[in-house]
């Protein structure tokens, strides 16, 4: 099984003790986000995980328990911006998440640990060489610890259109996504970093930006050093790459406040959702009441030593 933690809230940052004493127990309780009676059982066994793959703003809070995860294959997706806190409320400055960013490579490898510069927004205050001057000092202090940066631009869901009505969103046209592909690559080029995209239709092939799988068979072949057929996650949207994988998380309980989340209903409720956190409770957010169906997950185990070794 591959473990994403977690496309749906930030764990690393706001829930390790939590993940953490999962570990411990052996298995964690995933409420089905679309009905709040049936509950999956995951074991977070080292011999039924493939790989965990962490998603975060800033992975400070888990820094000192990367020792934990010695029987297991990880790697980090660290989201960083170049937005200030009228966008992204709860994230800390960038800089210092730079510096968390810097230190977590040092301590698991830069292949490990992939920069994704996602979403892509334009504003009346944010235009394309804005990014261009931000991605250039990011890029410049992350040269030496990734080799991928993973794109996307803002897809303006009805949610999204509601909690970002005081930011005076443009629409970013398809010339405006190859404006700043091509940009953006050039920039990239420079600093030895790899861009692609996460979950977009346009082709910027011409740029050298292909499209990607942030779950990723390849990567985490690498990482283990065997390979292995993972069939694509049906579950996500139509031009998402990603492999299969299984996510520990739960909607509405992430307090970064970014107001062009997609996994938040509104930045209080998920604040009002994180106070209410037991870390000593299987489930992410809330309590078994008692009348849900409980349901082991299959476990698929797609990587092994019976495979083919990698040279």
């Amino acid at each position: 099984m591959i473990i994403s933690v977690s496309r749906r809230t930030d764990i690393p940052a706001f829930y390790t003790e939590w993940f953490f004493n999962r570990l411990k127990e052996g298995y964690v309780l995933v409420r089905n986000p679309m009905n709040n009676n049936q509950i999956s059982k995951v074991s977070l066994k080292p011999e039924d995980v493939d790989c965990f793959v962490f998603w975060t703003k800033n992975p400070k809070n888990i820094m000192n328990h990367i020792h934990q995860l010695e029987h297991y294959h990880y790697y980090f997706q660290v989201s960083i911006n170049p937005y200030d806190k009228t966008i992204e409320t709860g994230v800390p400055k960038k800089k210092e998440i730079i510096h968390h960013f810097n230190d977590l490579s040092k301590k698991v490898g830069k292949e490990k640990v992939i920069w994704r510069y996602d979403p892509i927004l334009l504003s009346d205050t944010i235009d394309i060489a804005y990014h261009f001057k931000y991605f250039d000092y990011m890029a410049s202090q992350l040269e030496n610890t990734t080799n991928k940066c993973v794109i996307s631009f803002l897809d303006l869901y009805a949610k999204t259109k509601r909690n970002m009505s005081d930011v005076h969103l443009k629409e970013i046209t398809p010339d405006d996504m190859k404006r700043l592909a091509k940009g953006l690559a050039e920039i990239a080029k420079g600093y030895k970093i790899t861009i692609e995209t996460c979950a977009e239709a346009i082709d910027l092939g011409a740029f050298g930006i292909q499209h990607g799988k942030c779950i990723d068979d390849q990567l985490i072949a690498d990482i283990i050093g065997y390979s292995a057929t993972i069939p694509k996650d049906t579950h996500q949207r139509e031009d998402c790459g990603c492999v299969k994988s299984i996510d520990i998380g739960a909607y509405h309980t992430c307090p970064h406040g970014c107001i062009y989340c997609y996994a938040n209903t509104n930045p209080q409720s998920a604040l009002h959702n994180y106070e209410a956190h037991d870390p000593a409770s299987p489930l992410l957010f809330g309590q078994i009441k008692g009348n849900e169906k409980i349901t082991e997950r299959k476990v698929e185990r797609y990587f092994s030593d019976t495979q083919i070794k990698l040279l």
